[in-house]
C-alpha cells in the first residue's frame, strides 16, 4: 500500500495530492498541443475547487502562477499570462521606510499634529478660533490621559505654539481650556455611555 507520507512533499497542499500527480503527469507529456490541452483542463478543476474567490481579481492568472509552480517550473505550455519567475517567488518584500519626521510630542499623537497644522493655515476668525478652543482642550486631555498629574494651561498654549511653528499663539490671560475636573468627567460620562450602549445592544441581540 503507497501512503501520503512516503511521497513527495506537496509544493501547495490546498489542492490536494490528485491535482499535484495530475500536474506531474502533465510534464511528461510529449505532445505539445496535448500538453496544452492537460494543462487547461487542470486550470478548470483548479478553480472548480475554490469557486468563492472566482470574482478575485486575477484569479485565472494566480491558478496559471499556481500550476507552474506546482510543476516546478518545468511545465512548457503556452501560458496566457506572464508566469511568476521562480527566481521571484522567495524575495523579501521591500522594506518598509520609516517616518522621516517623528512626532515632537508623542502623546498628543499624529492625527492631532496634522490638525494643528490645517488649522494654523486657516484665515483667522470664529471657526479657526473655535477649532483651536477644541483643539487645546483635546491637547489638554491627551497630556492628563499620558500624565495622570495636573498640567497648567501654559505648558499646553507653549506645546500648541510650537507645534504650529508659532502660527497659534495664545495667551493664558485671554485664551480659556477647560479645567482638567471637567475634561477627564467628560471622558468618564463618554465611557460610561459607550459601555451603557454595549451593554444594552448585548440584551437586544440575546
Amino acid at each position: 500500500m503507497k501512503y501520503n507520507t512516503n511521497a513527495k512533499r506537496l509544493t501547495l497542499p490546498e489542492y490536494g495530492r490528485n491535482i499535484q500527480n495530475m500536474v506531474d503527469y502533465c510534464v511528461t507529456i510529449e505532445d505539445r498541443n496535448e500538453r496544452n490541452r492537460c494543462a487547461n483542463a487542470i486550470i478548470s478543476i483548479m478553480g472548480n475547487m475554490f469557486p468563492h474567490l472566482r470574482d478575485v481579481n486575477d484569479f485565472k492568472h494566480i491558478l496559471w502562477d499556481h500550476l507552474a509552480i506546482m510543476a516546478d517550473f518545468n511545465l512548457d505550455v503556452d501560458y496566457p499570462y506572464e508566469i511568476v519567475k521562480k527566481e521571484n517567488l522567495h524575495q523579501r518584500p521591500p522594506r518598509v521606510p520609516y517616518r522621516e519626521n517623528e512626532l515632537i510630542y508623542k502623546h498628543y499623537g499624529e492625527t492631532l499634529e496634522r490638525l494643528i497644522n490645517k488649522v494654523a493655515l486657516m484665515e483667522e476668525g470664529e471657526e479657526k478660533e473655535t477649532l483651536v478652543h477644541l483643539i487645546a482642550n483635546q491637547m489638554k486631555k491627551s497630556f492628563l490621559i499620558w500624565n495622570k498629574d495636573s498640567v497648567d494651561n501654559q505648558k499646553i498654549l507653549k506645546d500648541l505654539a510650537e507645534l504650529s511653528e508659532r502660527r497659534i499663539v495664545r495667551r493664558t490671560e485671554t485664551f480659556k481650556i477647560a479645567d482638567a475636573s471637567e475634561l477627564l468627567d467628560t471622558s468618564q460620562r463618554n465611557n460610561n455611555n459607550n459601555k451603557k450602549n454595549k451593554k444594552n445592544h448585548s440584551r437586544k441581540g440575546s
